[in-house]
């Protein structure tokens, strides 16, 4: 996976950063909030770079967490009050975006 680029990792992690504690965005929000329409770019910047921002805070468009990190995402989840969608046997959870999706102001 090449690096991806030096502004639009800028603009991604800046994006992130504003993400208020018991709220998220999508992967495809955030690359929308910057006009971009490359949430796998996206998911390549929090890949290298989105250890010091709140990470948790990007799910997937389904609403679940980043693989492997559910555990972790949800203790921040806990604490920050966010939405949550249990399955029915309470195995997985999801964050729930109907609630909890945050929708940046625009950036002039």
């Amino acid at each position: 996976m090449p690096q991806p680029n030096p502004e639009f990792a800028e603009a991604v992690l800046d994006v992130v950063a504003g993400i208020p504690e018991g709220l998220a965005m999508a992967y495809g929000d955030i690359a929308a909030a910057i006009g971009s329409r490359a949430p796998r770019a996206v998911g390549a910047v929090m890949a290298y770079y989105g250890g010091d921002v709140p990470w948790w805070r990007v799910v997937r468009a389904s609403g679940h967490p980043v693989r492997d990190h559910e555990q972790r995402a949800l203790e921040h989840y806990r604490a920050e009050g966010t939405p949550l969608v249990w399955s029915a046997d309470r195995s997985s959870y999801r964050v729930d975006l109907r609630v909890a999706r945050y929708d940046p102001p625009l950036v002039e």
